[in-house]
């Protein structure tokens, strides 16, 4: 009888944990959208490569994460896009200026084409003027990330996603970003002197 009473103890205490863990995992939806509505991102849907500040991050899930930056409407920084190429390349961007808010997130192609005959891999080095805002320029998706094969003559279009931190230095109102397309394997070219190049504009900006 008391083997009995025992195993009845024993299958309460089991009958108590089960639905203690039920009513805990339903709990968590309402916990995990809270933390979500607080942090402004659904963690737990990313993979490793679209978490915030990740440069993998591409797509919509990057879109996702850098839409929930705040905006600062009252500010208007005008980005200004450069392209130099070493080597037989075409390289373009296809806007030359974009005025964006800081925390916007913005988007830019750039036009590219192999005008050699044979083929050739190519990679991009940006750089920034004036220098006090490379911190600020986050590349949400850039093209600058990898190496890419053209085949002769071939053509293709990349983009470049990309936030201005809020935390710009308020004196910085207008920012340039230039790239330098050269073939790998051969001589790295050092990154332009936007510095230079915007002190040598008629309007001077950049600096």
């Amino acid at each position: 009888m008391s083997l009995r009473l025992e195993n009845l103890k024993m299958v309460g205490k089991l009958a108590v944990v089960a639905v203690g863990m039920f009513a805990f995992g339903y709990a968590l939806i309402p916990l995990y959208r809270t933390i979500c509505e607080v942090t402004g991102i659904n963690i737990l849907t990313l993979s490793g490569g679209e978490l915030p500040g990740d440069a993998a991050a591409t797509g919509d899930a990057a879109r996702r994460v850098a839409a929930n930056t705040q905006v600062d409407r009252s500010r208007t920084i005008t980005v200004e896009f450069d392209a130099n190429a070493r080597g037989a390349f075409k390289f373009k961007p296809a806007l030359r200026t974009l005025k964006v808010h800081p925390g916007e997130l913005s988007t830019v192609m750039y036009e590219f084409q192999n005008v050699q005959d044979h083929r050739v891999t190519a990679q991009a080095i940006p750089s920034y003027a004036p220098r006090q805002a490379a911190p600020h320029f986050n590349k949400v998706e850039c093209f600058c990330f990898n190496q890419y094969t053209l085949e002769p003559g071939e053509k293709r279009e990349w983009p470049v996603v990309f936030v201005i931190d809020s935390h710009l230095p308020k004196d910085v109102t207008t920012i340039t970003l230039s790239y330098t397309f050269f073939e790998v394997g051969g001589k790295t070219p050092a990154a332009p002197d936007t510095n230079s190049a915007a002190l040598a504009r008629p309007d001077g900006k950049g600096a």
